[in-house]
C-alpha cells in the first residue's frame, strides 16, 4: 500500500487571494442588503408616518371633537419648554385648534407626577373659554384593578367613566377647593379605597387649566409656519 502525504498548505499569496474574494462578496452581499433595506424605508415611511398621524389624531379628537375645530391641528403647534406648572420636565408640544381663523382650543399634555405608582401622564382638551372638553389618560403604572380606573379603557364603568367628569367642566366656574374628591370635600367622584389615583389626576388639570387661563393669549399668539 502506497503511503498517502499530506496536501501541502496553501502559499502566502494564495491564501491571502482566498480571503480577499471572501471579503469582496461579503461587500457584495453588505451593499446589496444595505440597499434593499433603504429602498424597503422608503417605500414604507409613508404609510408608517400615515399610520402614526391617524393614531395621533384620534387620540386628540377623544380629547376635542373634531367639530369644535377647522384647521390642521398637526400643523399648528408649539413647543413648550420643560414646564413645571404641567408637570413636565421635556419639552412638549401644544397643538392649536382654530374655528374660523379664531382661538377655539388647545390640546396639551400635562403629568401628574403624585400617582400611587409614579408618573400619570395625561393629554386634554381646554377651549379658549377654559372648558375642559375632555381628559384621557396617556401612560400610567397604577394598580390594575384598582387605581387603573382613572383609564376609559380600564374603567369597568362603560356607562359613567370616571375620566369624563371633566367633561364640560368650565374652569373658570369651578372653585379651586372644589377640584377634590368628594371625601375631600370636593365634586369628583372616586372609588373606595382607590383615592391616590384620582386625586394626582385631578391636581394636575386643574394646574392644566390654571396654567391656559394664566397664558392663554401667548399659547395662541403665533401661528405655525
Amino acid at each position: 500500500m502506497s503511503e498517502r502525504h499530506p496536501a501541502p498548505a496553501p502559499s502566502a499569496p494564495s491564501a491571502r487571494s482566498s480571503a480577499l474574494r471572501t471579503a469582496a462578496i461579503l461587500l457584495t452581499y453588505v451593499v446589496i442588503f444595505t440597499g434593499i433595506l433603504a429602498a424597503a424605508e422608503q417605500w414604507t415611511r409613508p404609510a408608517i408616518e400615515a399610520s402614526r398621524t391617524a393614531e395621533k389624531m384620534k387620540f386628540i379628537n377623544e380629547v376635542l371633537p373634531a367639530k369644535n375645530y377647522d384647521n390642521d391641528l398637526l400643523a399648528d403647534t408649539l413647543s413648550l419648554p420643560p414646564t413645571p406648572e404641567l408637570g413636565l420636565k421635556s419639552e412638549s408640544r401644544v397643538y392649536r385648534a382654530r374655528l374660523g381663523g379664531k382661538p377655539a382650543a388647545l390640546v396639551l399634555e400635562a403629568v401628574a407626577p403624585d400617582g400611587y405608582a409614579g408618573d400619570i401622564r395625561l393629554i386634554l382638551g381646554i377651549t379658549a373659554e377654559g372648558t375642559i372638553t375632555g381628559v384621557r389618560v396617556a401612560e400610567h403604572r397604577e394598580t390594575p384593578g384598582l387605581g387603573d380606573y382613572i383609564d376609559l379603557k380600564k374603567d369597568r364603568n362603560k356607562a359613567r367613566p370616571w375620566i369624563r367628569q371633566f367633561d364640560g367642566l368650565n374652569y373658570p366656574q369651578v372653585p379651586d377647593g372644589e377640584w377634590k374628591v368628594k371625601k375631600d370635600k370636593g365634586r369628583f367622584d372616586s372609588h373606595t379605597g382607590a383615592t391616590v389615583s384620582p386625586r394626582a389626576v385631578i391636581a394636575a388639570v386643574h394646574r392644566a387649566a390654571q396654567f391656559v387661563s394664566a397664558h392663554k393669549d401667548a399659547l395662541f399668539e403665533e401661528r405655525a409656519k
